[in-house]
C-alpha cells in the first residue's frame, strides 16, 4: 500500500514538470496555426482580386492563353526577360521605390547562359505598360507579397510579341502583414501595379456591343414580328419655382415659403429656425443670415 502511494506521488511529480513544457508547446503552435490561416485567407482574397493569367507555348513562342486582370504599371524600373528565358528577375517594390534585380547578378546569369549558347535578353518595363498577373505568393514569415507578371504584348504594341515577364516582391515592414487587410494589401500593390481602366472599358464595351446586337436584330425583323413599342411617356409637369428667403423678412413670411420650422431655439439677441436643410437667423424680428 506504501509502495502504491509513493508511485502515484512520482507520477504526479512528473506530471507536475511536464506542464510548462506542454504551456511553451501550445503557445508555438497557436500562433503558427493563426499565423497560416492567415496566409491562406489573404492568399485568397488577393487570388480573387487579381486573376491570374494562364499561358500556353507553340512553335511561335510562348503566349498569354487566357487573359486575367489587366494592371497598369505605375513606376518603371522593373526589369524582366523573355517568359521562355529560365531565370528568374525578382524586382523590389520597398517604401515606394523599385528596386530592380542586382546587376551583378544579372550578368552573371547571362555569362553562364553563353556557355550554353544562349543569349540572355532584358526587358525595362516603362510606366503605362500593360501587364498580366501569373503568380501570387504571400510569405508572412518574411513580410512579403510576390506578383509574376507578363507583359501584355497586344495592348502594349509589342511586335514580335516576347511576353516578357518578371517578378515583384512587396516589402512590407516587419511583422505588419500578419496583421493587415487584404484591402491594405491592395492599396500598395496598387502604388505599383493599379488595375487598368481598360479592363473595365473592354467590359462596358462588350455590354454595349450586346445591346447594339439586339437593337440591329429588331430592325431586321419584319414589321408584325417586332416587339410593340411602348407609349411615349407623358411630359415632366413644369417644376415650380425656387423658394427664395431673404434678408429682412419676418418669421411669417419664412414660414409661409418653407413651413414649419423641424425647430425653433430662442436665445436672447436671435432667434433661429431649423429645417431639413436650412438654418435661418432672425434678429429684431427680421432674416440676418441663411445657411
Amino acid at each position: 500500500m506504501g509502495q502504491q502511494k509513493v508511485g502515484q506521488q512520482k507520477m504526479g511529480q512528473k506530471f507536475e514538470r511536464m506542464i510548462p513544457i506542454m504551456v511553451v508547446v501550445c503557445a508555438t503552435i497557436l500562433p503558427l496555426s493563426r499565423a497560416g490561416a492567415q496566409a491562406v485567407s489573404l492568399q485568397e482574397q488577393l487570388v480573387a482580386q487579381y486573376k491570374v493569367a494562364k499561358m500556353g507555348s507553340d512553335t511561335s513562342g510562348y503566349s498569354v492563353t487566357e487573359e486575367g486582370t489587366l494592371l497598369a504599371i505605375q513606376k518603371g524600373g522593373l526589369l524582366g526577360v523573355p517568359y521562355s528565358d529560365t531565370s528568374v528577375q525578382n524586382n523590389k517594390y520597398e517604401n515606394g521605390t523599385v528596386k530592380p534585380p542586382n546587376a551583378l547578378l544579372s550578368k552573371g546569369i547571362g555569362f553562364g547562359m553563353k556557355k550554353f549558347g544562349k543569349e540572355q535578353t532584358t526587358k525595362l518595363f516603362a510606366k503605362g505598360d500593360k501587364v498580366y498577373p501569373t503568380k501570387i505568393d504571400v510569405n508572412l514569415d518574411k513580410d512579403t507579397v510576390t506578383l509574376g507578371i507578363v507583359a501584355c504584348d497586344k495592348c502594349n504594341n509589342t511586335d514580335p510579341p516576347t511576353a516578357n515577364k518578371a517578378n515583384v516582391v512587396f516589402q512590407f515592414p516587419k511583422g505588419s502583414l500578419a496583421k493587415a487587410s487584404a484591402g491594405d494589401v491592395e492599396d500598395t500593390i496598387g502604388q505599383l501595379l493599379s488595375i487598368s481602366d481598360d479592363s473595365q472599358k473592354d467590359a462596358g464595351g462588350g455590354q454595349q456591343g450586346a445591346q447594339g446586337g439586339q437593337d440591329q436584330a429588331q430592325q431586321d425583323q419584319p414589321a408584325a414580328q417586332q416587339p410593340a413599342q411602348p407609349a411615349a411617356a407623358a411630359p415632366a409637369p413644369a417644376q415650380a419655382d425656387p423658394v427664395s428667403i431673404e434678408v429682412g423678412m419676418s418669421p411669417d413670411q419664412v414660414q409661409s415659403a418653407l413651413g414649419k420650422p423641424d425647430k425653433i431655439v430662442k436665445l436672447p439677441t436671435k432667434q433661429i429656425y431649423y429645417y431639413k436643410d436650412m438654418k435661418v437667423t432672425f434678429k429684431d424680428g427680421k432674416v440676418a443670415d441663411v445657411q
